[in-house]
C-alpha cells in the first residue's frame, strides 16, 4: 500500500506543477496558485510516508 501511495502523490505533485505552468503562461494568478497548493498537499502526504516508513508502520 505504501507504494501506491508514493505513486499517487507523486502523480498529485506533476499534476499541481502542470497546473501552476499553465496558470504562469496563461496568466491565471488563480490556477498558479492552486497548482502550488496541490503540489504542498502532495509534499506534506509523501512526508507522511516517510515517517510511516521510518516506523516500519
Amino acid at each position: 500500500m505504501g507504494l501506491a501511495d508514493k505513486a499517487r502523490n507523486a502523480g498529485e505533485e506533476l499534476a499541481g506543477r502542470a497546473k501552476e505552468a499553465a496558470g504562469k503562461v496563461t496568466g491565471n494568478e488563480e490556477l498558479e496558485a492552486e497548482g502550488r497548493a496541490q503540489q504542498a498537499k502532495a509534499d506534506l502526504k509523501q512526508a507522511g510516508e516517510n515517517v510511516k516508513d521510518a516506523f516500519g508502520a
